[in-house]
């Protein structure tokens, strides 16, 4: 499969972009989408093993210079025609994601990432409700609010950081932020070349901080395969099946599928960290996980 850009045309031979292409189109979009919503956390659980070598602000560095490596091979950035408002607009955006993926990795530090993905997106859902005037909007709002009060730390969850929950709703902050930011960027740049350059800018906003704490640890040749896997599943294998998946199912189903994600977060956490989560931790994450199905099945847009 082709990286990142599934739609535009394979350089190499004809019988391989054929046999990729019949490949890809016998997985229905629905499937494409779980394959994606699996593959991002289980790049986040690879992240997180990380964490024993290497603080969370290292594994971002190689996470997005992974990622911009095989972007930039694959999306060569074009320069040429753009203009300062573009350059601000990409800038923008290479910062947000810079600074949203540090804040979620300082979280599943933390926190399981079922739970840090739930709070997480608090920032999503709050872009879906936010211009909606409906009453019916109101229900989805008191379900996201019940799963952040189940969330807190106390009771069953008072072993939660509340340092944790604030990086998680920083990441969140920053997510509502990366998709305004991202409209923008795709409405001035054709194809994957303003992604591609808001990933070197992400790149040069992580690296003091991710060098500087991962030090010559970063030089290790099975840290840095490792790295290449985190990017691989967290960054371009997602993107790519997401973009195949939206070429192909309707954006409301779309959105409807995406809503599972902090479902699938908490199930690789148990499954592969050994996050066992209580009774009202799991009522907490489905409580948002349908306040964004809702959102997202009646949204009038």
């Amino acid at each position: 499969m082709t990286a990142f850009a599934l739609d535009q045309p394979f350089d190499g031979p004809g019988p391989r972009r054929s046999f990729i292409r019949t490949a890809v189109d016998a997985i229905p979009p629905s499937g494409l989408l779980v394959l994606s919503i699996f593959s991002v956390q289980l790049g986040a659980g690879l992240a997180k093993q990380l964490f024993a070598t290497l603080p969370p602000s290292a594994v971002v560095f190689m996470r997005i210079a992974a990622g911009a490596l095989i972007l930039g091979l694959v999306a060569r950035p074009k320069l040429k025609g753009m203009t300062w408002r573009d350059g601000l607009a990409v800038l923008a955006f290479g910062a947000t994601l810079g600074l949203m993926n540090l804040s979620f990795y300082e979280s599943i530090a933390r926190l399981p990432i079922g739970i840090a993905v739930a709070i997480e997106f608090l920032g999503p859902l709050g872009v879906a409700l936010a211009a909606s005037r409906r009453r019916l909007d109101l229900l989805w709002v008191g379900l996201a609010l019940t799963g952040m009060l189940l969330l807190a730390p106390w009771g069953e969850a008072a072993t939660v950081s509340w340092l944790g929950i604030a990086f998680a709703l920083g990441a969140g902050v920053l997510w509502a932020a990366y998709i305004l930011l991202s409209a923008s960027v795709g409405q001035r740049f054709s194809g994957t070349s303003g992604l591609s350059m808001a990933m070197i800018v992400s790149l040069v906003v992580v690296a003091p901080v991710g060098v500087t704490t991962g030090g010559v640890d970063l030089l290790q040749p099975e840290i840095i395969l490792i790295g290449l896997g985190v990017g691989l599943l967290s960054s371009v294998i997602p993107y790519s099946l997401e973009l195949e998946a939206l070429r192909r199912m309707p954006k409301h189903v779309f959105g409807i599928l995406m809503s599972l994600e902090p479902a699938v977060a908490a199930l690789v956490g148990v499954v592969v960290l050994g996050e066992l989560l209580g009774v009202l931790q799991w009522a907490a994450i489905m409580c948002i996980v349908a306040a964004s199905l809702g959102a997202t099945r009646f949204s009038r847009t």
